[in-house]
């Protein structure tokens, strides 16, 4: 199992969590499309050549903004990564995945 962590707009935020979803990411057991997320405050300032969604080049930008945390099969990280890319509205948006371990002590849990 991987996980995902993405930054989004807050206002972006259940279309990405939609995609990442429909792209196989927070399956477990009968559930489908589990997440968590939390709220924040995203900072940037857009450098020369940055065609930025939100603000102006040179201009220092704080934006509301959703930490979204998903898990899903490592099978299925080219889909999910590029379902949330699409679906974010940002030209270079911050994620990051690793691997997890998410099996229970007895062997059993969704890596199971």
């Amino acid at each position: 199992m991987d996980c995902l962590v993405i930054y989004v707009p807050t206002e972006a935020a259940h279309a990405v969590r939609h995609a990442i979803g429909d792209a196989g990411a927070g399956r477990l057991g009968n559930y489908s499309h589990c997440s968590f997320s939390l709220e924040g405050t995203g900072r940037f300032t857009p450098l020369p050549g940055a065609n930025p969604t939100i603000g102006a080049v040179g201009s220092p930008e704080e934006v509301p903004e959703t930490r979204i945390e998903a898990i899903y099969p490592r099978s299925r990280r080219s889909a999910v990564v590029d379902a949330a890319l699409s679906a974010h509205p940002y030209e270079t948006p911050a994620f990051m995945t690793f691997p997890i371990d998410a099996s229970l002590p007895d062997g059993t849990g969704p890596a199971a």
